[in-house]
């Protein structure tokens, strides 16, 4: 009976085990996913719930998405050859980069006729090399004036009334009379490009087969004709060539009004609620001044989805690339969190034309431009902004050099107004804290202007353009 006992508890045992094993097998199958498996890189704030809804139209279509910006991850990557993305989110000034040097697939028989009617002129040329497509526009950058109306109230300027660069200057002293800056800019080669674009200057072009690159920032028209009227707004201290965009000071002087007004892409509305949460309902925007008054405009910022040459799943890649940038709802859940749209369908809408109000992080909306139909604005910035300027197929390295050239002229003036207000406190016998007396700065010695930084900055891009392999012109 024992040995039958025994045998029973076996049998029972073995019965449980092979049930059980019955049962995780056919968990195993039902949790298994066979779905292909994309990977994206991109800092876009919504992509998550953009991901969700795809995934939910796609259901053969599964997302690792990594929250990432930057390029040196990306070109890390390339270089190695393994863990490059399928998909990744790529400014406009850095795309042309990655698709003269073959990184990026060819997307243009993938879009049909419409797609240059879909998207607004300025996005559409920017994701285009030789009259082939490598990206689809994600969002846009059209450049705005927004400025502190209460500041501007305080120094007796209409800011809507700024039509010209003279306007602008006169707008300056009066602000510069109440102690207060009307921008800031420390050297920064992404805002000196779309100014140059902006006055309607085209120094860079490269040629259709991407091999052949010309670089005149000496004779260009418009690169020359803002660095002229630029440099005379920072001598005569106009500009605060102290506060780097987006630093701990920058923030602290926008929401003191000490920076009463930027020149910025149409994205700026969130980030100024983000940065400068205090100075909700004091902004305004209004359409950029040019240098003669005639309406025209400059993207600066926005960005591209991209595919990877490198990828194995190039359509389940372009299918993603195509929800989150043409579909309705990609794009609508893009805007809802703080995105500025690249087509026009949206860009026309009556609810986002009527929006007067920002979303918070914490999905609160928030009157920050005073009531003001802000995007109203912006939306017929878009339709002013000219095609034709071209970005350096090695504008990421360009960039990165303009802080150690033209960079050089900031510092300079900086350095100058310190050593001339010092100059000026000893002169009227002024102390410091302690009573003593004020003692000069060291003298900054000649002065470095902006066309020398440019010269500077158009020898090196030459230099190194040449070392990659370009012929320059």
């Amino acid at each position: 009976m024992r040995t039958t006992g025994r045998r029973i508890r076996h049998m029972a045992t073995a019965a449980v085990a092979a049930i059980l094993t019955v049962s995780l097998a056919s968990c195993g199958q039902a949790t298994q996913d066979n779905r292909t498996v994309i990977s994206v890189w991109s800092w876009e704030p919504s992509m998550g719930k953009v991901i969700q809804q795809f995934e939910k139209a796609n259901p053969d279509i599964r997302v690792e998405w990594t929250d990432i910006s930057g390029y040196d991850n990306l070109n890390t990557a390339i270089q190695d050859g393994y863990g490059t993305p399928d998909v990744a989110q790529i400014e406009y000034y850095a795309l042309q980069q990655y698709a003269v040097s073959g990184q990026l697939l060819d997307l243009t028989y993938r879009t049909s006729a419409d797609y240059a009617n879909f998207f607004t002129l300025g996005t559409w040329s920017s994701v285009q090399l030789a009259g082939r497509v490598y990206g689809l526009p994600m969002d846009s950058g059209p450049m705005g004036f927004f400025y502190n109306e209460d500041v501007f109230r305080q120094a007796g300027v209409d800011a809507t009334q700024i039509k010209t660069w003279d306007d602008y200057y006169e707008a300056a002293k009066k602000l510069k009379a109440i102690d207060a800056y009307i921008a800031a800019d420390a050297g920064d080669g992404s805002f000196y490009d779309a100014m140059v674009w902006l006055a309607g200057g085209q120094p860079f072009h490269t040629s259709i087969d991407g091999k052949t690159v010309t670089i005149d920032l000496e004779h260009d028209q418009g690169t020359q004709r803002f660095t002229e009227f630029w440099q005379k707004m920072i001598d005569e201290g106009l500009i605060d060539t102290t506060s780097a965009t987006w630093s701990e000071r920058w923030k602290r002087r926008v929401g003191t009004g000490t920076i009463a007004s930027v020149f910025s892409g149409a994205w700026m509305p969130s980030l100024l609620l983000s940065n400068v949460p205090g100075a909700a309902g004091l902004w305004r925007v209004t359409t950029m001044p040019t240098y003669d008054g005639q309406p025209t405009n400059a993207e600066s910022g926005g960005s591209a989805l991209a595919v990877l040459q490198l990828t194995r799943k190039p359509d389940a890649a372009y299918r993603f690339v195509d929800f989150v940038t043409h579909d309705a709802q990609g794009i609508a859940t893009r805007v809802a969190g703080g995105a500025f749209p690249a087509d026009y369908t949206t860009l026309n809408s009556q609810s986002f034309l009527d929006k007067t109000t920002v979303t918070n992080d914490s999905g609160i909306e928030i009157p920050y431009f005073g009531g003001q139909k802000f995007n109203r604005v912006l939306s017929e910035a878009a339709e002013d902004v000219s095609v034709g300027y071209q970005y350096l197929p090695f504008e990421v390295y360009a960039r990165n050099d303009f802080k150690s050239t033209v960079g050089k002229a900031y510092r300079w003036a900086s350095s100058f107004q310190a050593y001339a207000r010092r100059q000026a406190a000893i002169e009227l016998g002024q102390t410091d804290d302690d009573g003593n007396p004020l003692q000069p700065l060291d003298d900054p010695g000649r002065k470095v202007s902006l066309a020398d930084g440019l010269a500077n900055w158009e020898k090196d891009l030459k230099e190194y353009g040449f070392n990659q392999g370009f012929t320059i012109q």
